[in-house]
């Protein structure tokens, strides 16, 4: 039994072991994009990448854990066949996998998804027209040494452990044991114990996206693309593209249209040029919630004095249901899905646009804090990409302090934010007098609402009043520190969660939520009454600073009296527009009207479908 423990054990290392090399080979063949990089960014590449190292070796060694436990019962020539059947075919799997990515690297900028074979099965000959048959024949050869090599390791390891090989007497028991042994493999398949499963986005870990392109397994990166892929250029199709593209146009913001700013700045919200910023990402809470938008008493009552101190808007709308999609929509003006979440595509989300990288750009500095797991659905990757410099998450924190199921209680993620903040209110460095663009994420407020707090009966509305007094104790304190006057905070949801409770995806008031902009260079309190979803802060926020917005297509300015005012979001397979004459949610799998109200029946349909349209037409060009 000890023989084929340690063979098997052996087996999983050795497809480690040719995984993590693969990393400084694939850098050394692209040593011209690596040659400003350390000894320690080659070290770090290959630690960082061996997550998902680890968990293809999980896949790949299930056929030889179940060969061994055959091996238990039998070691005839047809299970040696059988084995060597196995590693043919990894092998030249492999092969082909590693070859066909280094090759196309240099052309695409990203690691080999099921783009390429997308565009193969659709279309040969256009997918080879651009290649030479020499790169054919040499990619072919180079395929083929690789595989070979690979074989002879594989049935070297192999063959060794078979030698060594009885045939035991209690054979059950080893069965057993051996069959555990193989179900463990499914730890290191699934990334441990998490909330989040393992995905690419856990190799990220530098600003460099280089770095964290050499760190990814490609082979991963293919299996968990082919499991998502999608032709979204296929999808959502509502009408023919000239009549979408007329559509379109009337949505859009002026400055997107046109290229620059369509109206002088003139009723600005600030009383700075550069003011440092906070972005406020409250998880889960709801318009439903504040006494000011006409919601439940005592609870939010921090947000509600906030409020009255602050810029309110009363028609705000969150984009979707979801944490990922509405991360994106606050982050990078980008309206989410209603079949997918384009964070779990990191080729497609590190081209999107984003208010930090428009920021960092102007000198601001960058950084993000959460509790929770930043791995979660590809975060790191789209906040990587995203231009954050610095991301703190569960593990940055003592594990005393690691007391939720979703990692760390509120309160102590400000506490670190005004650590950070007090530090550089005392620091004499020039870098810590730069404005900063920083982001807080909640998460108490989500299920199963465990929070050290005790007011109200209700454990949802006790845990929305936690996460609140967190807010209002944070900005108290903020405000007594020099930087408070030159800061702004913008205070808004992920998206509507637990509260009000059972209510349908079906109803606008399901996507109703507070934007709230307060903070000591907020130039005077006010409501604004327009109509906006969480993808439209991006272009609003940049306006206010006079800087470029037109990258970002779906997002527009709510204070300009030009732009379009409705509000957009989705569910699965469904879209929902939301004007002052109309209020529409479409079921795009029945294709009917599911509600319409307003004093215009039916005038938000077609907008809304080619706005939908127009969109899976931008993710598919991504």
């Amino acid at each position: 039994m000890k023989r084929r423990i340690v063979g098997l054990i052996k087996i999983y290392c050795l497809f480690v072991l040719v995984f993590v090399l693969q990393k400084p080979l694939f850098m050394l063949y692209y040593a011209s994009f690596y040659s400003d990089v350390t000894w320690t960014d080659w070290l770090q590449v290959m630690w960082h990448g061996l997550p998902l190292d680890l968990s293809l070796a999980g896949y790949l060694t299930i056929i030889p854990g179940l060969l061994t436990i055959v091996s238990v019962w039998t070691l005839s020539k047809w299970l040696y066949r059988t084995w060597g059947s196995y590693y043919l075919l990894i092998s030249i799997t492999i092969a082909i996998i590693g070859v066909v990515d280094v090759a196309l690297y240099r052309y695409w900028g990203f690691r080999l998804d099921a783009t390429p074979l997308f565009y193969f099965f659709s279309s040969p000959k256009n997918a080879l027209a651009s290649i030479s048959m020499w790169q054919v024949l040499l990619g072919v050869i180079g395929i083929g040494v690789y595989a070979f090599v690979l074989y002879q390791i594989f049935m070297w390891v192999q063959k060794q452990i078979l030698l060594r090989l009885r045939l035991p007497y209690r054979r059950v028991t080893v069965s057993g044991i051996l069959l555990l042994l193989t179900a463990l493999l499914f730890i290191p398949i699934r990334g441990g114990f998490t909330v989040s499963t393992m995905n690419t986005g856990k190799v990220y870990y530098s600003a460099n996206m280089r770095l964290n392109h050499a760190a990814i397994n490609p082979a991963f990166n293919l299996m968990e693309s082919l499991s998502k892929q999608k032709n979204f250029a296929k999808q959502y199709r509502f009408m023919d593209e000239a009549q979408a593209d007329t559509w379109m146009q009337k949505l859009l913001d002026p400055q997107v249209i046109t290229g620059k700013q369509s109206t002088p700045l003139t009723d600005t919200l600030f009383t700075t040029a550069r003011p440092n910023i906070l972005f406020v990402v409250l998880e889960s809470f709801s318009s439903k919630l504040m006494t000011t938008l006409g919601g439940e008493p005592d609870v939010a009552v921090q947000l509600d004095s906030l409020a009255t101190q602050g810029v309110l808007f009363t028609r705000f709308y969150a984009n979707s249901f979801r944490t990922d999609r509405g991360l994106v929509s606050i982050l990078s003006g980008y309206p989410a899905q209603p079949s997918t979440s384009i964070m779990k595509y990191p080729r497609k989300t590190q081209q999107l646009p984003s208010i930090a990288r428009v920021l960092k750009n102007a000198g601001y500095r960058n950084s993000y804090y959460y509790g929770g797991d930043a791995d979660f659905t590809n975060m790191r990757s789209y906040l990587v990409s995203s231009g954050f410099d610095h991301i703190l998450s569960d593990t940055d924190f003592p594990v005393k302090e690691r007391l939720s199921k979703w990692g760390v209680h509120d309160e102590k993620v400000f506490d670190r934010l005004l650590d950070d903040l007090q530090r550089e209110a005392a620091s004499s460095f020039a870098v810590d007098t730069l404005p900063f663009f920083r982001v807080l994420q909640t998460s108490s407020s989500h299920e199963p609402f465990e929070v050290p707090y005790h007011r109200l009966a209700n454990e949802r509305l006790n845990a929305f009043a936690y996460t609140d007094s967190c807010v209002g104790d944070f900005i108290r304190r903020f405000r007594q520190l020099p930087q408070w006057k030159e800061s702004i905070v913008v205070l808004t949801p992920d998206h509507l969660g637990a509260y009000p409770e059972g209510i349908s995806n079906l109803v606008p008031e399901r996507y109703q939520i507070p934007l709230i902009i307060t903070g000591g260079a907020v130039r005077t309190p006010k409501k604004i009454t327009v109509y906006g979803s969480q993808h439209d802060i991006a272009a609003t926020l940049l306006a206010q600073l006079e800087l470029p917005h037109n990258e970002f297509v779906f997002s527009k300015d709510m204070l300009n009296p030009q732009a379009p005012h409705f509000a957009f979001f989705t569910v699965p397979d469904a879209f929902g527009m939301v004007t002052e004459d109309n209020s529409l949610i479409y079921d795009c799998a029945a294709n009917r009207i599911v509600l319409d109200e307003g004093k215009r029946k039916e005038a938000n349909l077609l907008a809304g479908q080619a706005y939908l349209q127009k969109l899976y037409d931008d993710m598919a060009q991504r």
